[in-house]
């Protein structure tokens, strides 16, 4: 008899937590010297079965196994043979009742559309001189302030028929150099790298759910947050999505190639929900435990995809936290992004950050300090924004900077403080210093939060646009149609400098510095390359946007005055000098010397006014070192154009 796929299972949620807890690393499947080992953890089984396929959609099992019942709730088979690239389900009994046929959630490896696991023989999925593979070194201050993340999709970099990439959409094609636009202009991999950038964020990139791999032509663009197997990379990046051999080997190649490019990689990750709710993996193997239910007996829905991993249970924690540490050390992975992190507790983070450190110091760890929607865990218990303070160093995103920016995200015709709104100027500064402690930040004026919550600029991740929403140039054009284009592409500028000369971690979009529009779609997580794609041509179009960018990050990376690592340093010598000034400019002070830098002090100021200010500056023989405009000191009175940045300094 089989499970029905409309039979709740989730009666079972009051007992789940009596189950024993498996202390082991090697549930799933592993060869070895002597054959190939099973385990799995099913407490409330009856019994567990292995089906075994030599094809990755073949339709009958060749083979059908049963294990035995172990240690510590778990079911365990062993076969004297290393049947490395063979495919295999499993059926698990709950009751008198048999489960359909699904794959092992601890899968490294999947066949075509993630219907099979496969056995993976990893000696044989690594790339020539992959034990020479490390990651480029940060400066010398080895601070996550260091840092300069550039969040891109894998297809979106190398889809376009212009980026010169010959395997576009897939991860090999992010290994190639050389590769250049109609114009001559370097692009994807070469490009990347000509920014400056320190590490490439990569939208998810494990197995995900909603694309047919072998029909690429009719589901060919997803984003990638519906997780269906978390340790093993997506097929539709692959030139060979049926071998799971060939996907390992391909993204392995693609970290390699990073980092042989001075760029570290860091993966989004999605261990708040799955594609599936009642018919997941997860839930087939052990019904009720790994997801979060309401009072009715219900999965809850925090995420708003249908559930949400209860990661306060024990065996989820250890699934996560084990599923990062395989990422870092078979992938040579440099950092993760967590998708609405709020739905995680916080004693999860704090060990998540505790174990990775171990592996790599300075790994880079930042999620989105939110819900998707109402949860059953306790508020307090939430790695939320205003608990980064107890996140052991984790980053969280700034939404109170990128809307003081540009306008709240979700109304389209909201301004922000480029756009001509000068009243979100306390939640500029707020982001300018970090989010943390300041003496000259109003926080009852900040837009949302009315406290620091930062401990440390380095948990601060500045950002102005992601790939949620309207891009940044979309968002300027919805919210202020009366404007050309010229005038909302200084605005585009200021938001960037804003970005990258506030205290922090700061993240760009990709294709930003070319000013990269969707067409006004607002959510293209799943529309076709003609919206999502990078197009590359749009480097001539804009491209002292892009020498502009180039110049930022040369600045920030040259100057830690920008970059200080303690919320102490950040208070004590990062001084805005805007009393005065009229609306619509702010103007901050950086104390070089005290905190290394080569120039004894710097001045920043941001005219989001239309028309051309005139400013009192303090004293000095300030030399003007950066402006996408013009400024000229007269004694102690600068004189900066409309809508300009302009970046000065005693040397």
């Amino acid at each position: 008899m089989l499970l029905s796929l409309h039979t709740t299972v989730l009666a079972q949620h009051t007992e789940v937590d009596r189950y024993p807890v498996y202390t082991g690393n090697d549930l799933g499947c592993a060869i070895n010297a002597k054959g190939t080992q099973f385990r799995f953890w099913s407490p409330g089984a009856s019994a567990v079965r292995v089906l075994f396929y030599r094809h990755p959609t073949a339709e009958k099992a060749y083979r059908v196994e049963t294990c035995t019942r172990n240690t510590q709730g778990t079911w365990t088979l062993f076969l004297p043979n290393q049947l490395a690239g063979h495919y295999y389900t499993l059926r698990v009994k709950h009751g008198n009742t048999w489960t359909p046929e699904f794959t092992d959630p601890y899968s490294i490896g999947v066949g075509t559309n993630g219907k099979r696991s496969q056995i993976i023989q990893l000696a044989n999925t690594h790339p020539d001189n992959w034990y020479l593979d490390h990651a480029p070194q940060y400066t010398s201050r080895n601070s996550l302030t260091d840092a300069i993340i550039y969040e891109a999709h894998v297809r979106d970099l190398t889809i376009d028929a212009h980026s010169g990439v010959k395997h576009k959409g897939k991860f090999i094609g992010l290994t190639q150099t050389g590769t250049r636009n109609t114009f001559g202009q370097p692009t994807a991999l070469d490009h990347i790298r000509s920014l400056g950038v320190t590490h490439v964020h990569l939208l998810p990139v494990f197995d995900f759910h909603s694309i047919q791999e072998d029909q690429l032509e009719k589901s060919a663009y997803n984003w990638g947050y519906d997780p269906a197997h978390y340790n093993t990379p997506e097929g539709s990046y692959s030139i060979n999505p049926a071998d799971g051999h060939v996907r390992i080997r391909e993204f392995k190649r693609l970290v390699q190639a990073f980092h042989r490019n001075g760029i570290r990689v860091v993966m989004d990750v999605v261990y708040n929900h799955t594609a599936l709710s009642t018919k997941s993996n997860l839930n087939y193997l052990v019904p009720g435990y790994y997801y979060r239910q309401n009072e009715q007996g219900e999965f809850s829905n925090g995420s708003g995809c249908g559930n949400e991993l209860a990661t306060e249970r024990i065996m989820v924690r250890k699934f996560i936290q084990q599923s990062l540490r395989y990422w870092m050390q078979e992938y040579h992975v440099d950092g993760f992004r967590f998708d609405l992190m709020g739905l995680h507790d916080v004693v999860t983070m704090q060990e998540i950050a505790d174990q990775l450190r171990v592996i790599k110091p300075d790994v880079l760890l930042y999620g989105e300090g939110w819900t998707g929607g109402s949860s059953p865990l306790a508020e307090s218990d939430r790695a939320l924004k205003k608990h980064a303070a107890n996140l052991n160093g984790v980053a969280v995103f700034g939404d109170d900077l990128r809307d003081a920016i540009k306008g709240n995200t979700f109304h389209h015709d909201s301004t922000g403080f480029v756009s001509g709104n000068f009243q979100t100027a306390a939640s500029i500064r707020f982001g300018l210093v970090g989010a943390g402690q300041h003496p000259q930040i109003a926080y009852g004026d900040v837009n949302y939060s009315k406290a620091p919550f930062t401990s440390s600029p380095q948990q601060h991740i500045s950002y102005a646009e992601c790939h949620d929403n309207h891009t940044l140039w979309d968002k300027l054009a919805l919210s202020r149609p009366d404007l050309s284009d010229a005038d909302r592409l200084r605005m585009h500028q200021m938001a960037l400098a804003i970005v990258l000369t506030a205290q922090g971690v700061p993240f760009l979009h990709a294709g930003t510095e070319f000013a990269r529009s969707k067409q006004g779609v607002e959510n293209s997580y799943n529309a076709p390359d003609s919206i999502n794609a990078m197009r590359w041509n749009e480097l001539n179009t804009h491209h002292e946007t892009v020498k502009w960018v180039r110049q930022l990050i040369q600045l920030r990376k040259a100057h830690p005055a920008f970059r200080m690592a303690t919320a102490n340093d950040v208070a004590t010598h990062l001084e805005f000098i805007d009393e005065q000034f009229p609306a619509g400019v702010i103007g901050f002070r950086l104390h070089g010397e005290p905190v290394g830098d080569s120039w004894q002090e710097i001045l920043v100021i941001f005219n989001a006014n239309a028309q051309d200010q005139y400013v009192q500056v303090p004293d000095g023989n300030w030399q003007v070192k950066l402006t996408n405009g013009n400024a000229h000191q007269h004694g102690q009175t600068l004189h900066v154009t409309s809508r300009s940045v302009s970046i000065l300094a005693i040397e």
